[in-house]
C-alpha cells in the first residue's frame, strides 16, 4: 500500500513538472536541481528523484554537467513527428485487430464509442461537457484497437510518447473559436461528423478482416488531427506548444486533484 500511495504521488509529481516545463515555467536548457524542485511543489527529495527519473525516460529532462538536470522541452515540429509516428502505430494496430481471430469480441466496446459521438452529433452543439464525452468516447475506440490488436509493442510504444500534448489515446481537436460563432461551431461538429464516418468505416473494415481497408483509412484518420491544426494555426508560422495543448483540449492540472 506504501509503495503504491509512493508511485501515484511520483507520477502526479512527475505530470506536474512536466506540465509546468511543456507550458514553459521552465525554459530550454534551465538547469533544475532537488533542492530547488522541492520548494517549489513543497515535497521532500525522494518523490522529486523519481519524479525527475520518470521525465528523463521520457526526454523531456536530461543529466546536466555534474548534478541536476536540464529541461529539454519539446518543440512543435517535435510534437507533430511524434504525431505521425502514433498514426503509423494505430495503422498498424487496426490492420492487426482487422486480422486477429479475438477481434469479435472488442468490436462492441467500439460500437458505443461510435453511438456515444453520434449521440453527441445528434444534439448539435459542443460546449465543454458534449466535448469531454466526445473525447471519452473517442479513447475508448482507440484504446480498444490498441489493446486488441495482438501486438503489445505498439501500445507499449504509444505509451512511451503519450504525455506530449495530442498525443494521449484519442486525443481529439478543436478550433478554439468553437463556441465564440455559430460557423465554428458548424466547423466543428463537420470535422466530429468526418471522424466519426472514418470510425464508422475503420469498424467495418475490422469487423470483415479487411487488414488493408482498415490500415488505410486509421492511416487518413490520423492525419486529420494534423491538417485540423494547420488548418487553424496562425499564419505568421508562430504556432506554440501551449496552442497545441488549447486545441486538443488538454486542462491544466494542479497537484492533489
Amino acid at each position: 500500500m506504501i509503495n503504491e500511495e509512493m508511485e501515484s504521488i511520483d507520477t502526479e509529481l512527475a505530470a506536474q513538472i512536466r506540465q509546468d516545463i511543456i507550458m514553459g515555467a521552465f525554459k530550454e536548457g534551465e538547469r533544475l536541481s532537488e533542492a530547488r524542485l522541492c520548494e517549489i511543489y513543497e515535497v521532500s527529495r525522494t518523490p522529486i528523484r523519481l519524479a525527475l527519473r520518470l521525465l528523463e525516460r521520457e526526454r523531456i529532462i536530461r543529466r546536466g554537467e555534474g548534478r541536476g538536470y536540464v529541461v529539454f522541452s519539446p518543440t512543435v515540429d517535435e510534437i507533430l513527428q511524434a504525431v505521425q509516428v502514433r498514426g503509423h502505430l494505430e495503422s498498424l494496430a487496426a490492420r492487426l485487430m482487422a486480422q486477429s481471430e479475438t477481434r469479435a469480441q472488442h468490436l462492441p466496446h467500439m460500437a458505443r464509442a461510435i453511438e456515444t459521438i453520434s449521440k453527441v452529433l445528434k444534439a448539435g452543439k459542443l460546449d465543454d461537457a458534449a466535448k469531454r464525452e466526445a473525447q471519452a468516447a473517442n479513447k475508448v475506440f482507440h484504446s480498444t484497437i490498441l489493446a486488441a490488436c495482438g501486438n503489445d509493442y505498439v501500445g507499449f510504444t504509444c505509451d512511451q510518447i503519450s504525455h506530449l500534448p495530442m498525443l494521449a489515446a484519442g486525443s481529439m481537436v478543436f478550433d478554439r473559436s468553437i463556441t465564440d460563432s455559430s460557423n465554428s461551431m458548424e466547423r466543428g461538429l463537420f470535422r466530429l461528423h468526418l471522424g466519426n464516418a472514418q470510425h464508422q468505416v475503420i469498424y467495418e473494415a475490422i469487423e470483415k478482416g479487411d487488414q488493408v481497408r482498415a490500415e488505410g483509412m486509421m492511416r487518413e484518420h490520423s492525419h486529420t488531427m494534423v491538417d485540423y491544426i494547420r488548418t487553424f494555426e496562425r499564419k505568421d508560422d508562430s504556432l506554440t506548444v501551449a496552442d497545441l495543448i488549447a486545441y486538443s483540449g488538454a486542462e491544466p492540472m494542479v497537484m492533489g486533484e
